[in-house]
């Protein structure tokens, strides 16, 4: 049976920093920034971002395609675009099995 699970927070990230680290709450939520501005920009770019032991964001170009809409049976196009996957570690994967 699945359970409901709150949601991790930049506020979650940052106050584990404080505790773990010993940086003050504003250094803490200033890292926890500077990471994901690196992700953001990194990924806006064009980049692939790989954290170890927890998984990949990977950036894929799709092609313009013939859509369908569901109501109306209507085909329209698809404009091409780029979408970003998360693929899990393996490390990632058993943590979360283990879990379930």
């Amino acid at each position: 049976m699945m359970r409901s699970v709150g949601t991790l927070t930049r506020a979650d990230l940052a106050e584990t920093i404080n505790r773990r680290m010993g940086f003050s709450r504003s250094e803490s939520l200033d890292m926890v920034e500077a990471i994901l501005d690196k992700m953001c920009g990194a990924l806006a770019d064009g980049e692939n971002v790989k954290i170890s032991g927890f998984g990949s964001f990977v950036l894929r170009d799709k092609r313009e395609r013939i859509g369908r809409n569901p109501k109306t049976g209507v085909e329209v196009p698809i404009t091409p675009r780029r979408v970003m996957t998360f693929r899990a570690s393996q490390l990632l994967k058993e943590q979360i099995a283990k879990g379930a």
